[in-house]
């Protein structure tokens, strides 16, 4: 039997755009963006946001219950990494942040067509086989 991966797309975005869709402010490319997101039902999330949030919660519920607490209060401490992760969104659709692959790639494509320096400036899909992905750092 085959296995069934779900998928995930992940843009890039100019600095200022990132500012924009994090503050719900104007942007020129941002309608274009949103446009194609309420066509699939999806939204975005700021990784960096994401990533705050999961240490938020782990440092309530107790850390050594979160596998990767410490790795993400590391990066979301470190203004590189932080500068990288403030312009990195993933898609999430219907509440979800992996999907169906035909989703993925039309969402993927739609939102390539958008690829510009002051805008989008990178689509990525990502799908949840873990031969493809990075694994999680050795507890220490």
């Amino acid at each position: 039997m085959e296995e069934r991966w779900q998928y995930q797309v992940r843009i890039d975005v100019a600095p200022e755009l990132a500012e924009a869709l994090r503050a719900g402010a104007l942007h020129p490319c941002r309608d274009a963006i949103e446009l194609i997101l309420r066509r699939s039902n999806a939204t975005l999330v700021c990784q960096f946001d994401a990533f705050t949030d999961y240490v938020a919660e782990a440092e309530r519920a107790g850390p050594e219950r979160y596998p990767l607490y410490r790795w993400t209060k590391e990066t979301i401490g470190n203004p590189e990494k932080k500068a990288k992760y403030l312009r990195s969104f993933t898609v999430y659709v219907g509440g979800e942040p992996v999907y169906e692959r035909d989703i993925a790639d039309q969402l993927h494509a739609r939102l390539s067509a958008l690829v510009a320096n002051d805008g989008i400036q990178r689509v990525l899909k990502f799908d949840t086989n873990p031969a493809n992905n990075p694994q999680p750092p050795a507890q220490q």
